[in-house]
């Protein structure tokens, strides 16, 4: 038998501690769970994705009464970016969740589906995508989506 010990380490950061640069990125985020349509789950999520050209997209999720053909917020912003800009790798997100009337204390993090589609976008472009997850107690920042998917499923597999 072999034991593998996997870690991820975590930076946390309160809100003014974060460049101006990575500020605006979580108030993207926080802004566009107002776009959020959750009538089942009330779970409202808001993310935005910097590209490496400076641009912005933005995205929320969107649910829908057949629960799987609903899309996160960190999919439908990442889809957006890469349909209209495929050429610029995207190099960080920041998410936020809503609900109840406030925002979470805790950050939340992307589900699994989302982190496979991110993870994929680091594998094809040769680039970290950072990742600033926002909570009312502050900011959580991983340095790559790597480090939330350590076992990842990257295709090599389907050769």
């Amino acid at each position: 038998m072999k034991e593998f010990i996997i870690s991820t380490q975590i930076q946390f950061f309160s809100l003014d501690e974060l460049s101006a640069e990575d500020r605006q990125l979580v108030e993207e985020a926080r802004q566009m769970t107002r776009t959020s349509y959750s009538p089942y789950s009330h779970f409202q999520v808001g993310a935005a994705l910097r590209l490496a050209d400076g641009r912005l997209f933005r995205g929320s999720n969107q649910e829908n009464a057949a629960f799987p053909t609903g899309l996160c917020a960190e999919r439908t912003v990442f889809f957006a970016a890469q349909a209209n800009a495929p050429e610029v790798a995207p190099v960080a997100i920041a998410i936020a969740a809503y609900t109840n009337g406030a925002f979470t204390e805790k950050p939340v993090s992307p589900c699994g589906s989302c982190r496979q589609a991110l993870l994929e976008a680091e594998t094809r472009y040769h680039q970290p995508i950072r990742v600033l997850l926002y909570g009312t107690e502050g900011v959580y920042v991983i340095q790559s989506m790597k480090a939330l998917l350590p076992l990842d499923f990257d295709g090599s597999e389907l050769a």
